[in-house]
């Protein structure tokens, strides 16, 4: 029972619901937290920036408290940390790049939790303006978001779902996401980090986002592509998974809209400033103002950058055939 400080604030359900879903025994926390903490010396290539027992145990949460995995876990969370430097660097709600992301909702957060007490993250895809973010910057506050999330022990046992609306994504946006900066997230968010995720939900996709989703499932793990589900626009399906009273509005739910602006203000607290009101309405009101000179844009050819691929006609076309398939857009189907 010298343990049970480290269940602190859990309720007896949440509790109950570790020791059936997690194997999480009160009575052996300490020995569990500590032979993944032996493990260490087996990696003298990575560092361990944080090996407290509050930290180690997330890790063993996340995996059942099967100890050889919560410690791969750890090793890869701080490995990822390592090879990607620069996308840690000045990792900050306050960071200018995570900054705009957050006020532009990525990631959006709701308030309430869902019927099984797990958080839900939405992103809609559609609000990525690529003049203004890029998308390493909103995998940084994913990523960040997520970080401080994770400090609340009931999501440590609860988990996530993340909503992704992909209503009006255009393709030109779509052509922007490499199997390589694909790969990233998916190492980022499956592989590196230690949170539950109940379920990734798609809604409103494209064709050529289930094209991509097709290229990726390659990096997806078994038990992540189970947790994968294609909506469509069926949102039934979506409500026999995620109780309407849950959902915010966009989503069939009882909800009102989400505003983009909630997760941005509650990270940033008194630092949080509406950026020329850049929020979800405003933006869409920009872009049916601007929908038909847009698409003349869009559509008339223009210099290339190396490995970039332009929509013109209708048609994919770039240069550097021969170059890495990898730099390539992943919808030069060709």
């Amino acid at each position: 029972a010298e343990m049970t400080h480290l269940q602190a604030g859990l309720s007896p359900e949440t509790i109950e619901k570790a020791r059936l879903e997690l194997n999480e025994n009160p009575d052996i926390l300490h020995q569990d937290i500590q032979q993944v903490r032996d493990m260490i010396i087996t990696r003298p290539d990575i560092g361990f920036l944080r090996t407290d027992d509050a930290f180690i145990l997330r890790f063993l949460r996340a995996r059942k408290f099967h100890q050889t995995e919560a410690f791969r876990l750890l090793a890869q969370y701080f490995q990822y940390r390592q090879l990607n430097l620069d996308m840690f660097k000045n990792f900050k709600a306050d960071d200018p790049g995570i900054k705009r992301a957050l006020t532009d909702g990525f990631p959006g957060v709701l308030e309430n939790r869902d019927h099984c007490g797990r958080k839900i993250l939405l992103l809609f895809a559609a609000n990525w303006d690529q003049s203004r973010n890029s998308f390493i910057d909103i995998l940084r506050a994913i990523l960040l978001s997520l970080e401080v999330l994770i400090e609340d022990q009931e999501l440590q046992i609860n988990g996530f779902i993340l909503i992704i609306d992909w209503s009006n994504f255009s393709f030109k946006q779509a052509s922007k996401l490499t199997p390589s900066i694909l790969k990233l997230a998916i190492e980022g968010l499956q592989d590196s980090f230690p949170a539950r995720f109940g379920g990734v939900h798609f809604v409103n996709q494209p064709w050529y986002i289930h094209a991509l989703y097709t290229l990726i499932k390659p990096f997806l793990k078994d038990k992540t592509r189970k947790r994968i589900f294609l909506h469509g626009n069926n949102l039934n399906s979506l409500h026999q998974l995620i109780h309407p009273e849950c959902l915010p509005s966009e989503f069939g739910g009882t909800l009102p809209p989400y505003d983009m602006g909630t997760w941005a203000r509650t990270l940033l607290g008194p630092d949080y400033s509406d950026e020329n009101e850049y929020t979800h309405t405003s933006y869409n009101a920009m872009h049916v103002k601007h929908a038909s000179s847009n698409l003349e844009r869009d559509t008339s050819p223009k210099p290339m950058k190396r490995s970039q691929s332009v929509v013109e006609a209708g048609t994919l076309k770039h240069e550097n055939q021969g170059e890495n398939e990898n730099t390539q857009p992943l919808l030069a189907l060709d």
